[in-house]
């Protein structure tokens, strides 16, 4: 005998897809996630631009506590291209002499070891992470490229007299900064730059 074949109610079978809430939900959160990483991708420059000032700081900071530390002059130097700064250990007599890379007596960085000799030098063309970034509009002690340090740790200027201070800017193609270094205690304090405020270099 045979048996009748079954016959399942079309209101019974589970089907299996998603609701259109479901799917509004998940691209209300790809769009979130992509506003919220989309600028910070495209604004890497602006990152860059920070670690830069950021290291600038620090060098700065160092460049004061070594002349401290040591009883000698330490200076900050800033190449005339733009492309970074290095440190070095300077003579009162040799305060207006211009900068030779050949012959300046670096510090020594113990973070390069061996290459580049050990020269306190930060080159932002070296590639890296500071590729985009560049110093531009430096005005030191009346227009000069160089922060001295002296012995007690205060900026000094030509023939000996105390540092009037002065400012910087770094700039990458997403942001600005402006440094200003303070007159005699040469401490720095930064500033964010609007895109007004940036003058053509």
């Amino acid at each position: 005998m045979q048996r009748p074949a079954r016959h399942t109610p079309a209101n019974s079978i589970m089907r299996r897809a998603y609701t259109l809430i479901e799917v509004l939900i998940v691209v209300a959160i790809l769009g979130l996630a992509a506003a919220v990483l989309v600028p910070s991708m495209s604004g890497r420059g602006d990152f860059d631009t920070q670690a830069a000032v950021r290291a600038l700081i620090a060098d700065i900071t160092f460049a004061q506590s070594d002349a401290l530390a040591n009883q000698e002059f330490r200076r900050v130097h800033f190449y005339e291209d733009g492309s970074g700064w290095c440190l070095v250990r300077v003579d009162e007599a040799e305060f207006s002499a211009p900068f030779d890379p050949s012959t300046a007596d670096y510090v020594h960085d113990p973070l390069q070891g061996a290459t580049a000799g050990g020269a306190y030098a930060v080159r932002f063309t070296d590639g890296g992470r500071y590729a985009s970034v560049r110093i531009m509009g430096v005005s030191i002690d009346g227009g000069g490229r160089d922060l001295t340090f002296d012995e007690l740790g205060g900026t000094v200027a030509s023939g000996g007299l105390p540092g009037t201070g002065g400012t910087l800017i770094l700039r990458s193609p997403d942001a600005a900064y402006r440094v200003e270094i303070s007159a005699l205690t040469g401490k720095v304090r930064v500033m964010r730059l609007a895109d007004a405020q940036i003058s053509p270099e």
